[in-house]
């Protein structure tokens, strides 16, 4: 089920339409909508952000693409087949939030037994743990064991097990908690470096700024239900807002574009650059669901 990259024309790597998650809580059964309504595709081949506060449903929606739970209504859809089949699996890695490892295995052992679940034939094992640990820059620590790890070498680890079976899908739930920047940089490597090699990588994070500089589209989720999708550009350029670029002029008035060109000609200047300004991503998401906005 090898689907090449592609924005258009082929098979989305997740497609997600009017999913809806219920769950029952307490001894009365009271109905929680966990997931409400959400649709959205994340194209083969593109890093994309599934980004929210905490409880707007990024997990349930996460378990439901990884097959863990099925939905209330609606469909998930992994490479044209359902979220709930074998086949979809087969071609998800996954790194949770909070992994457990062995620690008494060494890095490289940890990695090959993860390959083995994964059903790596074994005639590739040596090849794919190789290549795994080198992609995630754990070769030469890949013989000490787990436990003597560092905080940020646990995550590569992570990563490593997750892509050691070479799916074309890799999920990370917060691949950069707890880890400092030289870490978080690393790891932003790791998943650049796998979109080089043609794999979709969806990424949950906190860590706003990393997003940013990596994915290629986004999608933020609030209270459940999907409040917008698309390219950062899209997302973060402020229409109503324009910014000009003047070269050979230290000052100008604010006038209509016609009068402005006018005005610059006539003084040896050119426009140079007509923009909108753009918001950061952090910025962007304090602003729409701090629950104090500034």
């Amino acid at each position: 089920m090898k689907t090449p990259s592609c924005e258009n024309g082929c098979v989305p790597a997740i497609e997600i339409s009017g999913l809806t998650k219920d769950f029952r809580i307490g001894i009365r059964g009271v109905k929680l909508r966990a997931v409400d309504n959400v649709s959205f595709r994340v194209n083969a081949g593109e890093i994309f952000g599934l980004l929210g506060p905490n409880g707007s449903g990024k997990s349930t929606t996460l378990k439901i693409i990884l097959g863990l739970f099925r939905p209330t209504s609606g469909s998930c859809r992994i490479f044209g087949h359902e979220s709930t089949e074998t086949a979809a699996r087969r071609e998800v890695g996954f790194l949770p939030e909070a992994p457990y490892f062995y620690g008494y295995l060494s890095g490289r052992e940890l990695v090959r037994f993860y390959a083995r679940i994964a059903g790596v034939p074994a005639k590739q094992l040596d090849e794919a743990v190789e290549k795994a640990l080198e992609t995630t820059g754990m070769t030469e620590a890949a013989d000490r064991r787990v436990k003597t790890y560092s905080k940020g070498m646990l995550q590569r680890i992570g990563v490593a097990q997750a892509i050691v079976h070479d799916p074309q899908l890799v999920i990370l739930d917060e691949p950069t908690a707890g880890i400092d920047p030289v870490g978080s940089a690393e790891i932003g490597e790791c998943i650049l470096a796998m979109k080089k090699r043609g794999k979709t990588v969806v990424l949950c994070s906190h860590l706003l700024g990393q997003v940013e500089n990596i994915c290629d589209r986004i999608a933020i989720m609030n209270r459940g239900k999907l409040v917008v999708t698309g390219t950062l550009d899209n997302v973060l350029t402020r229409k109503d807002q324009t910014t000009l670029t003047i070269s050979g002029l230290d000052a100008f008035s604010e006038k209509d574009f016609a009068e402005l060109d006018a005005f610059l000609r006539a003084r040896g200047a050119t426009l140079d650059a007509v923009s909108h300004p753009r918001l950061s991503l952090e910025k962007f998401f304090i602003q729409n669901f701090s629950k104090d906005p500034q």
